[in-house]
């Protein structure tokens, strides 16, 4: 078995919230050896943050930038890193003395990856956020939530993990590729707003194309329709329902012992007498029952688990889409590889000498990818 597929990258990532930590540790479960650069103190202000399974993975080196010497010893492992991870605010970085253009100077090959809400340019780049404002100025929490009430905050899996965190690895995988088919590195710059607005690419087009209307509860995928949307059961929990096409709409219907041959699924102006309807039905019984009603079939009917019952779910168990790891189930590596696996590793504090040791060991030089 062969290790993971990132073995041999060498990452400086500097503490940080939101989407450095979980990029971090997805390039960590992939094979990359990474040091987390933390400050003294750590990010005490935000408690934990799951730090028990996001910080999974990495070396922990505490090192304090207001003192000449630790930036000296930052700098000494930039020397040696194909990429680093920052998400401060624009200009932190280059008052601390480890910015992009000291960095390159040192390591040309260095593929040099910033993390803000805004990005690093434009009349908001100064300015405080959390994933939230994000995605609200991205245009996707507006699209989100039912007609009579505000916009709820989905999670902040949107904007700080889909549009930030996911556009990172994907920024730096890019970037180290191009770097060791070139010898050059490069500065990216991952703005959460940018990367929402790609996620949006279909929202945006349908808009555009008079396929999506501005107003929330209204549409195919935002709860309007009757078969893409939630249902409240007698226990008071909830089932997912995601019959869009044809045929998983008739399995749906017979399932629910409504006739299929009186109802036009896709009749905008029958759709609230027809979500009444399958509400009254899906009332009749618990989310269970109605989850091992509709086991087996293509009705696309789901039960709505709370995070501890997805931690046991038969499916998620079969997968094996968690593991224990020390005292703690943790999310297992994703994306699954059938060669190369990635490894969860436990966090740990390490001196300075131990993580340089490994950032020069072994130093893989540039590939060359093309003739």
């Amino acid at each position: 078995m062969m290790a993971g597929p990132l073995e041999g990258v060498r990452i400086v990532e500097m503490d940080a919230i939101g989407p450095v930590p979980l990029a971090s540790m997805i390039l960590a479960d992939l094979g990359a050896t990474i040091v987390r650069l933390e400050r003294p103190g750590g990010q005490a202000a935000h408690g934990n943050l799951g730090e028990d399974i996001v910080h999974r993975g990495r070396m922990r080196l505490t090192l304090d930038m207001k003192q000449p010497g630790d930036v000296a010893r930052a700098l000494e492992l930039v020397d040696h890193a194909d990429a680093l991870l920052e998400g401060y605010r624009p200009g932190v970085m280059e008052r601390l003395g480890l910015g992009p253009e000291t960095c390159l100077a040192r390591n040309p090959r260095l593929v040099y990856a910033r993390s803000t809400g805004w990005g690093q340019t434009g009349p908001l780049a100064a300015t405080a956020g959390h994933d939230i404002n994000y995605i609200a100025l991205s245009g996707a929490l507006g699209a989100i939530g039912n007609s009579d009430g505000c916009p709820p905050p989905p999670l902040n899996l949107v904007g700080d993990y889909g549009g930030g965190a996911m556009f990172l690895v994907t920024g730096v995988l890019a970037g180290v590729l191009a770097a060791r088919d070139t010898g050059r590195g490069d500065v990216v710059d991952v703005a959460m707003t940018d990367g929402v607005g790609v996620l949006m690419s279909m929202f945006v087009a349908l808009r555009q194309q008079g396929g999506w209307s501005d107003a929330r509860g209204d549409n195919l995928l935002d709860g309007a329709a009757p078969f893409y949307r939630c249902y409240e059961c007698a226990d008071g929990r909830h089932v997912a329902v995601g019959a869009i096409e044809p045929q998983f709409f008739q399995q749906l219907l017979a399932g629910l012992g409504l006739e299929p041959a009186s109802i036009v699924q896709h009749d905008r102006s029958s759709w609230k007498d027809l979500t009444s309807l399958i509400a009254g039905r899906f009332a009749l019984r618990s989310r269970d029952d109605w989850a091992e009603h509709f086991a087996g079939t293509d009705a696309c009917v789901t039960p709505v688990l709370t995070i501890s019952e997805a931690l046991s779910h038969p499916g998620n168990k079969a997968r094996s889409a968690h593991v224990r790891v020390g005292e703690l189930l943790q999310p297992a590596i994703a994306p699954r590889f059938s060669r190369c696996h990635g490894k969860i590793r436990e966090a740990g504090f390490a001196s300075f000498p131990e993580v340089l040791s490994l950032f020069t060991e072994k130093e893989m030089a540039p590939k060359t990818m093309r003739p």
